[in-house]
């Protein structure tokens, strides 16, 4: 197959010569191979070329990254999680697997859908994948230490330990939003629109969440239900606060091989988590998961 493979060399906790090493691993397959690194701003010129599969080699930034750019293109991708947390590989059934393997399984892969969510608001509209929200994850993602954290021994241990840090002193945040046509508003310690089974530091909020199905998981935790919890049990209970949110009523149809298929633009809208955002879904992008891999 031509491959196109884009690798982030600073995701992880990578050894020196990971580049040469994945390179090699896909040419003994008798693949060809197409390579950008995905600090080097050629990578987006790169997925305009003739492939067959696009691989991703890094954590859940990059897999998201160039999963938005793909979107509609009909090229499927797969991904080599050598990131901390993998959320996105978790969620398809990617990791702790030798990566002799996963390329292995190419060669009569299983394909699945994975929707790709739209955020819109003051700032236009922007793909997502993993989630969008307000209240706890938002407030410890925008402190520095989140992106200094990255690649760090024990580094997903290290981000349960500051959201349950930052649970304890969160402050509400008032919230206009929707589910299912029922008004949710009112203030929230945390409230987010999940499109996978784990987000944030490999936290499984949403275990029925499927990532084709055409819905996001709603999560919220009140104002209310904070005051019940102490700080430990707000972040460990977050599963049970888990509530489906059928945010993509008439969904896009995708045909197999990823494209858009007939009604992929006729999108309607659902009122979102967060003030003054809308989420909604968008064309499904194709992911290859491996053959013999858990359902997903």
């Amino acid at each position: 197959m031509r491959i196109t493979l884009i690798h982030n060399p600073t995701a992880g906790r990578q050894s020196a010569g990971e580049a040469a090493r994945l390179c090699g691993l896909l040419a003994e397959r008798g693949h060809k191979v197409r390579y950008r690194s995905a600090k080097d701003s050629h990578w987006k010129r790169a997925l305009k070329k003739p492939a067959d599969l696009v691989v991703v080699a890094g954590g859940d930034g990059t897999v998201a990254r160039i999963t938005r750019r793909m979107v509609g293109r009909g090229v499927p991708l797969t991904v080599l999680p050598t990131g901390t947390a993998n959320n996105i590989a978790r969620t398809l059934g990617l990791v702790e697997r030798p990566f002799e393997e996963l390329v292995r399984s190419w060669e009569n892969p299983r394909r699945v859908r994975l929707d790709v969510g739209v955020a819109a608001g003051p700032w236009g509209e922007r793909y997502f994948v993993e989630g969008v929200g307000a209240g706890l994850f938002a407030m410890l993602l925008a402190q520095p230490e989140s992106e200094k954290m990255k690649g760090r021994a024990a580094a997903v241990e290290s981000g349960l330990r500051r959201l349950r840090d930052q649970a304890a002193r969160c402050e509400p945040v008032e919230v206009a939003a929707a589910l299912d046509g029922k008004d949710v508003s009112g203030r929230y310690v945390l409230i987010e629109a999940v499109n996978l089974r784990y987000v944030g530091p490999n936290l499984h909020l949403a275990p029925d969440s499927e990532p084709g199905d055409g819905q996001f998981d709603g999560v919220m935790v009140s104002e209310a239900d904070a005051a019940r919890q102490a700080p430990r049990d707000r972040v460990d209970g977050l599963r049970a606060a888990h509530r489906r949110q059928a945010a993509a009523e008439g969904q896009a149809e995708a045909r197999e091989d990823g494209r858009p298929g007939r009604g992929a633009h006729r999108r309607r809208r659902g009122r979102v988590p967060g003030a003054g955002i809308e989420t909604k879904k968008a064309a499904r992008a194709a992911f290859l998961e491996c053959l013999g891999s858990r359902r997903c």
